[in-house]
């Protein structure tokens, strides 16, 4: 075979192997716990992150010639099994990088392994502070919100000099971080934390709770708030029936999804801050998700729809900038100080510690009788720039 031969074999065989090569598609692990008490969390991340898929690729599914593959993965609310589904994932499968963490307990567990694998975990929607603070590595970001965002944004809406709060929280990384966040976030504003209560995950019955909370504000004078902090159900509807209006306390909370908000109906009134409601946005994104969600599914997104889509759109816009390559370094350079757009607008990962930076949402409740849920007003929008976030990690 002549030299210009053999240059014309093996130009043809890299013209056929290329095109293969460009089809290998990317693997995307999500992780939620679609069984177990955040099961409903877990749901709108899928759904979310599905359409976000859809919306940032313009329908295709694709990234530079590359179609994405979503493989979805129960991590049960169980931190092991979690841990085990995400190095099944990074692995057996070779997933190109994940998606996951519902409860902070189960995402607190996943970080090791992605360090480990040396492959990216984008944690959506699990929120405590340490999963960017203290116990992060540098393949983790976040487009969930964190604590500090929480409390921030609920500080901003309730922080007032003359003010007293009690907390009631959930007794693990969730409620403990959103309490200690909210405690430092309360710090010159007038407002005065006097008494926190803690309360294992699974508790119905807030009698014993709620007296303690209720002695502690009765010592004190001024405007007496108790400020809720729960996921996966919520306890207003137990704590409306011991009458806190008669010991003169207002209840407070975060926003929630639709069907725990079916509560704050009960609250006409209560003020707060929320991540996500979706009359509140003002963009495209936000536009579409609500009109494609609703003409599917016959209801509105709800909170974490909006996070699932945003994971995405943090995903999409990545591999975007490197043109479909999926090697870690590559994607962490791109993804460190990376703007992208989403429903809620513009967020963007801090280049420190890799949380998103977001817009929340001061709102006060109003009852719509045509909707099963109240409506959380929106009474400002607490943009980047008025949040100082603190960087919590040890980098």
């Amino acid at each position: 075979m002549t030299g210009k031969k053999l240059l014309l074999t093996a130009a043809l065989a890299i013209g056929l192997i290329a095109p293969a090569m460009a089809a290998d598609p990317i693997k995307v692990a999500l992780i939620a716990d679609s069984t177990g008490p955040l099961e409903a969390y877990a749901k709108q991340t899928i759904t979310g992150f599905q359409l976000g898929l859809e919306y940032e690729t313009h329908g295709t599914v694709m990234v530079a010639g590359r179609k994405i593959e979503v493989i979805i993965k129960d991590s049960q609310n169980k931190p092991d099994v979690g841990r085990n589904a995400l190095s099944e994932a990074f692995g057996d499968d070779n997933v190109d990088l994940a998606v996951g963490g519902t409860n902070s307990g189960v995402a607190l567990a996943m970080l090791p392994v992605a360090a480990e694998f040396k492959k990216i975990l984008i944690v959506e929607p699990a929120v405590a502070d340490a999963i960017t603070g203290d116990k992060w590595n540098r393949y983790i970001f976040r487009t969930g919100r964190n604590s500090s965002q929480d409390a921030i944004s609920n500080a901003v809406a309730l922080g007032k000099p003359g003010t007293v709060i009690a907390t009631l929280a959930q007794d693990y990384a969730f409620g403990r971080d959103g309490v200690a966040a909210f405690r430092k976030a309360l710090e010159g504003t007038g407002a005065k934390l006097v008494h926190e209560e803690y309360a294992p995950p699974t508790t119905t019955d807030f009698t014993a709770p709620a007296q303690r909370i209720f002695d502690a504000l009765g010592k004190e004078q001024g405007h007496k708030v108790l400020f809720v902090i729960w996921a996966g159900g919520n306890p207003l509807a137990a704590l409306k029936s011991l009458a806190p209006e008669r010991q003169n306390i207002d209840v407070a909370t975060g926003g929630n999804i639709l069907p725990a908000m079916a509560a704050y109906k009960q609250f006409p009134g209560m003020e707060g801050a929320t991540y996500y409601y979706y009359a509140i946005p003002k963009n495209l994104a936000n536009d579409w998700l609500v009109a494609e969600h609703t003409k599917r599914f016959n209801t509105p997104p709800d909170f974490f729809t909006a996070g699932g889509f945003s994971a995405a759109s943090a995903a999409v816009a990545a591999l975007t900038k490197t043109n479909g390559a999926t090697d870690s370094e590559t994607l962490i350079k791109a993804m460190e100080g990376m703007s992208f757009d989403t429903p809620k607008g513009k967020m963007q990962f801090r280049a420190e510690d890799h949380q998103a930076l977001q817009s929340m949402y001061g709102f006060k409740i109003t009852v719509d009788p045509a909707l099963a849920w109240a409506v959380p007003t929106l009474t400002r929008e607490i943009g980047i720039n008025d949040m100082q976030v603190p960087i919590l990690n040890k980098r």
